[in-house]
């Protein structure tokens, strides 16, 4: 059976970055920007670590984005949820000045449009931890566009996060695809390659490798860019 889909993820596989420095400049300037509204620095950091773990256990039941504005209003009290508005002109506005932390290969676009131009579909499959704006933006910061992917996951379109199965099993289900017909193609080997389980393609792209367990990664075809664009010709 043929490969009809290539998931992509992207912080540290589209998008190079470090991703413990990422984190650290994007709390620190999404803190700074809700201070301004009277929101405690200590207390809205401990807040976005809950929601981020609301969102990466979230059962299926709901949303991501519920999951993580549910943690907010129990922390800050519902009325909050007025501050939403301000939280996404944040992601739409300030947020890209974290964009000088990242990296960029100009090979992620080249990939990218080569899948398109073989008649395969290209899904951003980046952890749903993020609104659509702010995704859109990191897509722009690695040279590519909401229009080069059939699907791209966001926290508000799915009910689940990496490294759950089923946060992958409801991307094949938006697609129409099986598992054998895709490729993943990421860069964290416990967030990424899970999907092997599932009978799923992988290429683990060592470029900005994050491999937790030291897990030998020599079971997964594995490479850089130019490593992973020669392996998707293959297919």
């Amino acid at each position: 059976m043929g490969i009809r889909a290539i998931l992509f993820d992207l912080d540290g596989t589209l998008l190079p970055m470090d991703q413990d420095e990422f984190v650290k400049a994007y709390f620190k300037l999404l803190t700074a920007r809700l201070a301004t509204i009277g929101y405690d620095p200590q207390k809205f950091g401990e807040c976005l670590w809950k929601g981020v773990g609301a969102m990466v256990k979230n059962d299926g039941s709901r949303t991501n984005e519920d999951a993580f504005w549910a943690v907010f209003t129990d922390m800050f009290g519902k009325e909050t949820m007025k501050d939403k508005a301000f939280v996404d002109e944040f992601y739409k506005v300030e947020f890209n000045q974290v964009q000088p932390v990242c990296g960029f290969n100009p090979l992620a676009k080249t990939i990218v449009d080569e899948v398109k131009a073989s008649g395969k579909m290209a899904v951003l499959a980046t952890n749903p931890l993020f609104p659509p704006v702010a995704t859109e933006n990191r897509m722009r910061w690695a040279g590519l566009s909401p229009d080069d992917f059939h699907l791209y996951t966001t926290y508000d379109n799915s009910r689940y996060c990496k490294p759950n199965a089923n946060y992958y099993l409801e991307i094949l289900d938006k697609i129409g695809c099986k598992p054998e017909e895709c490729l993943m193609v990421g860069n964290d080997v416990d967030d990424d390659m899970v999907v092997e389980a599932l009978g799923m393609k992988t290429f683990l792209l060592t470029d900005c490798l994050i491999n937790k367990n030291e897990v030998d990664i020599s079971k997964y075809p594995n490479g850089s860019f130019e490593e992973l664009r020669g392996y998707i010709k293959t297919l």
